[in-house]
């Protein structure tokens, strides 16, 4: 049979002026009537902007006004998950596409307004050094002139004198304005910062004959109890050595089935990459040793606690080992023996 052409598309491509590249994308641009959104190219074609974040960025610019854009929100909208989105508004939020107000409304409660600016070049536009305004000077007002002086009709004129303007200040420069620190911080890091390097794979003291051999029929035997961790030859050798160390310090088998396949995610597209994460990350302590168990067994030492006594005088309580005399009495009865003396 013949391959079936699509005569829409070659009559589309037909009218596409100009003649076609010999390789790159063809862009077939058919008028839009309704139901568009004008976005620019310095969004499409931002080059520190996610593709996660131009995507956020063009289905927000597309809702309508008073439009929920909250992380879960555009969860329910999107297929990307509540972390992804966070990262890209926090991106948006950074370039100044984003801005989250606080406001305080009338009844005296604060809400949080999200604005969205499709174009924030065009709201603070970056002058070059070069067309950079001159700093701002105080104006001063210009001298007045001084008027010809009229001459009274009397017989003997006396010419009016006006005192000339003041001579005018000098002009002082204003300081220009300090940089406002900026509104939002990012918290979320973005997807393209760097990852800190994963924690090696447990390995034991000693991988004996009897380890190896205890590991790899735990690890061959997992998909009996869960059949979506079926391992491969080579995933069951790179685990043992993990499986092993668990081994290693008393861990159980049944305990060691049951951390590494509870609660599996869904759906679970990397086994191997899962069990080595949690063989890592759930690694029991060392079991103690006989000093350390020798140590819980000894005996806690005891306190004395010295008992109350009562006063013979004044009848105070105080804490001695023999009945007696408080401080205050026997101060007082050396002090009459001395005076007696």
């Amino acid at each position: 049979m013949d391959t079936q052409h699509n005569t829409a598309l070659t009559r589309a491509l037909a009218e596409v002026p100009g003649p076609l590249p010999a390789s790159g994308v063809i862009h077939i641009t058919l008028p839009h009537t309704d139901r568009f959104t004008v976005v620019g190219n310095h969004l499409a074609q931002h080059p520190d902007l996610s593709c996660t974040a131009v995507g956020i960025a063009v289905r927000i610019q597309s809702l309508p006004q008073g439009a929920k854009v909250g992380i879960k929100a555009l969860a329910a909208r999107c297929k990307e998950g509540e972390k992804r989105i966070a990262a890209a508004l926090s991106e948006l939020e950074a370039h100044g596409y984003l801005r989250r107000v606080r406001e305080r409304l009338s009844s005296g409660r604060v809400i949080t307004r999200t604005v969205f600016c499709n174009q924030p070049a065009a709201l603070h536009p970056r002058r070059p050094a070069a067309e950079a305004p001159a700093p701002a000077r105080m104006q001063v007002p210009a001298p007045v002139p001084e008027p010809t002086p009229v001459p009274m009709q009397e017989p003997a004129p006396v010419p009016v004198r006006i005192p000339t303007a003041a001579p005018p200040a000098p002009e002082v420069p204003m300081a220009p304005p300090a940089p406002s620190a900026p509104l939002f911080v990012p918290r979320v890091p973005p997807p393209t910062a760097p990852k800190a390097p994963r924690r090696p794979l447990p390995q034991p003291s000693d991988l004996t004959p009897e380890l190896d051999r205890a590991a790899t029929a735990l690890l061959s035997d997992l998909h009996r109890h869960a059949s979506q961790f079926f391992l491969s030859e080579d995933d069951v050798r790179r685990l043992v050595p993990g499986v092993a160390a668990w081994l290693e310090r008393a861990a159980r088998p049944d305990s060691i089935r049951r951390a590494l396949t509870d609660d599996p995610p869904q759906p679970l597209k990397h086994p191997a990459k899962l069990l080595a994460h949690r063989l890592t990350e759930l690694l029991p302590p060392a079991p103690p040793g006989v000093d350390a168990l020798a140590a819980l067994d000894r005996p806690r030492p005891r306190f004395t606690v010295t008992p109350f006594q009562t006063c013979e005088d004044c009848d105070r309580a105080f804490r001695s080992p023999d009945p007696g005399h408080c401080r205050d009495c026997r101060e007082a009865r050396a002090a009459y023996a001395q005076a007696a003396a």
